[in-house]
């Protein structure tokens, strides 16, 4: 599946982070009209997609977002699901205004310290029947 060939919006998140993945639920239960489908960066799709925006297949420290055709990386990609989610979310995309390295500065702070505050799995988060249509 290309993202370029179907123009979704794809989330792509460290399958064995706890952060990572306590975010994708908070998004799935906020995303009323099932907008994102998500894919773990270590999975064959989230190193498809990897490789089709000539991003790094190795590096899982932050998520990334792509939305219509465009990758979106670190705060860049949180601010943006926050307005894709509308409503009281999209109100965080007001620190877009701030400099990306500062924003880039406190987003890589928490995502290097992630495992240790948060935990890791042994392996990617499997999806409910429910969710598996919404997962790559």
């Amino acid at each position: 599946m290309s993202a370029s060939t179907n123009n979704e919006t794809i989330l792509l998140f460290d399958g064995v982070c706890n952060l990572c993945n306590g975010a994708v639920q908070f998004i799935i239960k906020r995303d009323n009209k099932a907008k994102f489908k998500f894919a773990a960066l270590q999975s064959d799709a989230g190193q498809a997609l990897l490789k089709e925006f000539n991003l790094p297949t190795d590096a899982f420290e932050s998520f990334v977002l792509i939305h219509q055709n465009q990758p979106y990386q670190q705060s860049d990609a949180a601010l943006r699901v926050a307005k894709l989610l509308g409503g009281f979310w999209e109100l965080f995309y007001v620190f877009i205004v701030f400099p990306r390295f500062v924003r880039d500065g406190l987003y890589r702070m928490v995502a290097n310290s992630r495992y240790k505050l948060f935990g890791r799995t042994e392996s990617c988060m499997i999806p409910t029947p429910e969710l598996k249509a919404r997962f790559l």
